[in-house]
């Protein structure tokens, strides 16, 4: 193939870009992203991008400054002249600001989808949306990759039995029934009123949990006060052990000590995002390195990526 692939990455998960790139036999490319005395974000490509396949992986998960750096980055390869510049976004942030649920509210995350493709995005590659229709925000090719590819995978060989899926609350019951389908059991629904936002009240459970060992699976763990809550009414409800999955660790405010004060026994999560928390002996990392990386050598190879998640659509 004539263009050829280049790798950057911004500040926001340099180790999952490194070992994005190591997947793919290739070295992060040269580019030089800092700020000024004032704090305002630049970005230089030290090396030739001219009529390159460009991959920049950055998420862009709070502070802001993650976004803008992606923006920035996106700019400066097209008028570098890159042939083709993907975004590769192991977390889309701002994702739950999807909609119009109230009045005099921005819809954020269509705001975010307008900045990236006004900065010059061709293709986006991204991990398990909070919202799926987000989707449907880009006016250029989005593929959407599922961590329960390799989730399920690390949950299969920790040889657990007696398993039963969790979802926290009935959003989350399209992934957990992808989970419960690739594992081969059954699934039950946490049933939850939230009084206020990052306030959660659990109410009942959908389904009989009892001697059971559940695995509680969700998207992202914020706050931590859901998935807590949820463990803490499946325990009730007489479950042996709790577990839980998640995507996205973001881990704000007081969730490390909500966990580690938890019934929850242990927390299988992906490195999408690197947050700024308190290491918790409950903590087990498995990376997305390599489904990112088969990812982005099959759209530089004009090939097609579906393979990689249409087993696990629920």
């Amino acid at each position: 193939m004539d263009r050829q692939i280049k790798i950057f990455s911004g500040r926001s998960n340099r180790p999952l870009a490194e070992k994005i790139a190591d997947y793919l036999s290739l070295s992060i490319c040269d580019a030089e992203v800092g700020n000024f005395s004032d704090g305002e974000i630049s970005a230089q490509y030290n090396e030739s991008i001219r009529g390159s396949d460009l991959f920049i992986i950055q998420s862009t998960n709070p502070p802001a400054e993650n976004l803008m750096e992606l923006l920035i980055l996106i700019d400066a390869a097209k008028r570098s002249s890159a042939n083709r510049v993907t975004a590769v976004m192991p977390y889309y942030g701002y994702a739950r600001q999807d909609r119009k649920d109230k009045p005099r509210v921005s819809i954020t995350a269509k705001l975010i989808a307008n900045l990236i493709t006004k900065a010059g995005a061709d293709r986006i590659l991204t991990m398990d949306l909070h919202a799926a229709q987000i989707q449907g925000f880009f006016d250029i090719p989005f593929d959407h990759l599922y961590s329960s590819v390799v989730l399920v995978d690390h949950i299969k060989k920790m040889g657990l039995e007696n398993l039963i899926i969790a979802s926290p609350d009935v959003g989350g019951v399209k992934l957990a029934r992808s989970y419960a389908s690739r594992l081969g059991t059954d699934l039950v629904i946490v049933d939850k009123r939230r009084p206020r936002p990052n306030v959660a009240e659990v109410m009942n459970i959908i389904g009989d949990v009892r001697g059971k060992n559940v695995l509680l699976v969700d998207d992202l763990i914020d706050t931590a006060g859901t998935m807590v809550n949820a463990a803490q009414a499946l325990k009730n409800a007489g479950a042996v052990s709790i577990l839980a999955a998640c995507t996205h660790p973001i881990l704000s405010g007081k969730a490390v000590e909500r966990i580690s004060s938890s019934v929850i026994e242990k927390v299988i999560m992906t490195d999408t995002v690197v947050t700024d928390h308190a290491d918790c002996d409950k903590f087990e990392l498995v990376s997305v390195s390599a489904l990112f990386g088969e990812a982005i050598k099959r759209i530089y190879d004009d090939a097609s990526v579906s393979h990689l998640f249409e087993t696990v659509k629920a």
